[in-house]
């Protein structure tokens, strides 16, 4: 797929932490319960921490008690796409960043208790979060 925002590996090297490099770029995974959005419950918008695309609203964000933070859905229909993954044994969603391809996580028909009943599992250091103007 063609990108809006596109960049060398070497300057994504650059740009991320090796972390940010490792999740982003290489579709890893942090350990649960590790990342430093998983307690952000402050009004915001989360967006893609290698190109700043805005993707999810913090309302739509719930506790899933899953070791990742989970939102029910993105912030506009155009904000993500999705990969089929068959990696690791499993059958699974990916989620990229419609804007940079950026690996952020996988989404699961999981959630009943939500409006849409998907559980967007996402990797805290694959966001940004961006706090509305007090």
């Amino acid at each position: 797929m063609n990108y809006p925002v596109t960049r060398t590996e070497d300057e994504w090297r650059k740009l991320l932490t090796p972390i940010e490099y490792s999740i982003l770029r290489e579709a890893a995974t942090e350990q649960a319960f590790t990342g430093a959005l998983l307690s952000e419950h402050r009004p915001g918008t989360y967006q893609c921490r290698a190109c700043s695309a805005p993707l999810f609203n913090a309302t739509t964000k719930f506790e899933s008690h899953c070791g990742w933070p989970s939102f029910y859905q993105t912030d506009t229909g155009e904000a993500v796409e999705l990969i089929d993954d068959f990696s690791h044994g499993m059958v699974r969603t990916e989620v990229r960043c419609a804007s940079c391809g950026s690996h952020l996580g996988h989404v699961f028909d999981d959630a009943p208790q939500t409006p849409t009943g998907q559980r967007y599992c996402m990797n805290s250091a694959a966001l940004s979060f961006v706090p509305d103007s007090a």
